[in-house]
């Protein structure tokens, strides 16, 4: 017994045994996983690191085109708030043939053609710009910078005085939005069933100076996968307030009261400039004019309503060619470049609008990031416009695209 004791005090079977258990291979496995466990747990959020203390962000300067914003947003936005930004509905063709559809439209440059300065300046529905770009309106943006639509709105404004559409679904309300800056605001509207609904919030928006309300048509049911697919590779996303749909589809049902006689009440309630958004046929847009409406918004949501629609490139020809000059038409979805813009203003588009593009700039730098994505892509159409040898937006006109679409 006193043998046994003695292995016990000096290093004798059972610690020799525990130290090689403690210093093997197996134990450090065994921490890590468990570490890896703990960081993994969405309770923690601790795979998650907004500072990013130990990796280089770019500095604003080096950034030279949209594309260069969206890596940098990527790193320091949680991924939630990511993908939000980034998916489209369903399979996400239609998101993807957004952008293929300017791969299918060639600019014919004219390189001799005396151009000694660009004019860039417009006037839409009695809002000047100095460039034919504004800001789509989109949600949440509390979700990419703490101060939001308002950190968009200063951005924008510096910017050129860029307008910016404020979503219906914003972080803040429109009359706190309105207070961050000087710009121009138009406003966009989700329709309620109960006309006395949108009447209230019609009157506010237009009394904090909303200069044009867009009405959105086309998100009556949209359904986004990615979601699903992501829902145990992140931290968990924020709570909804709507409602599960009562169908077996997935079909959401909050929208689908929407009809073109809502549109013609809610008009009488609008005292500004009113838009539909989310056309994509001659008919649509024909029956815009029948309304009464002053413009039409040629937009599938950016790739988030219906999918396999066809991208907005493709069918604005035939919108232009139907409104005939009545309304102006304004454009988006797809949008990366400022040749893009002036592919889009070649096929008839009076202006367009972006909405992926400000939200990267947000996410990655607040409102400086906002207005050096808007003045890169001001730059581009500048420059675009020199190579094609139209000094003005006047002079901009199909005969200086060539389009292939399938």
């Amino acid at each position: 017994m006193i043998f046994f004791l003695r292995l016990f005090r000096v290093g004798g079977i059972v610690p020799r045994l525990d130290q090689v258990w403690a210093n093997s291979l197996n134990r450090r496995n065994a921490v890590r996983a468990v570490a890896g466990f703990l960081a993994g747990s969405p309770l923690l959020r601790s795979q998650q690191d907004p500072f990013r203390d130990h990796s280089r962000v770019p500095g604003l300067n080096e950034l030279v085109t949209a594309f260069d914003f969206e890596p940098v947003a990527y790193a320091k936005v949680p991924r939630y708030n990511y993908d939000y930004t980034a998916y489209g509905t369903d399979s996400e063709f239609t998101l993807r043939r957004n952008r293929q559809a300017f791969d299918w439209v060639d600019l014919i440059p004219n390189r001799v053609s005396g151009v000694s300065s660009i004019q860039t300046a417009t006037e839409i529905l009695g809002t000047r710009m100095d460039f034919p770009i504004m800001v789509s309106p989109s949600s949440g943006h509390s979700a990419l910078h703490p101060d939001g639509e308002m950190a968009t709105y200063q951005g924008a404004t510096a910017a050129s005085n860029t307008p910016y559409i404020v979503s219906n679904a914003s972080s803040f309300p429109f009359e706190k939005i309105a207070t961050a800056a000087k710009g121009p605001l138009w406003f966009q509207l989700y329709p309620k069933l109960e006309l006395d609904d949108n009447r209230d919030l019609l009157d506010r928006v237009q009394v904090a100076g909303a200069r044009a309300v867009v009405v959105t048509l086309d998100q009556q049911a949209a359904e986004h996968e990615r979601i699903l697919h992501d829902r145990n590779l992140t931290t968990r996303p924020p709570a909804t307030r709507r409602t599960a749909p009562k169908n077996p589809y997935r079909l959401a049902e909050y929208r689908l009261f929407y009809s073109w006689k809502l549109l013609e009440q809610i008009r009488r309630l609008v005292k500004v400039p009113m838009l539909a958004k989310g056309i994509l046929t001659a008919e649509d847009a024909k029956q815009c004019l029948e309304c009464g409406l002053d413009g039409v918004y040629v937009s599938n949501h950016g790739g988030r309503s219906l999918d396999y629609s066809p991208s907005t490139l493709e069918v604005l020809p035939e919108i232009v060619d139907a409104v005939g000059g009545k309304v102006p038409v304004l454009f988006d979805s797809g949008v990366r470049r400022g040749t893009d813009a002036l592919k889009a203003l070649a096929l008839g588009a009076r202006a367009v609008c972006l909405g992926r593009v400000p939200r990267w700039g947000l996410g990655a730098y607040g409102a400086p990031g906002v207005q050096r994505i808007l003045e890169i892509l001001q730059a581009e159409l500048v420059q675009g416009m020199a190579y094609i040898g139209r000094p003005a937006l006047s002079s901009i006109d199909r005969t200086i695209v060539r389009a292939d679409f399938p």
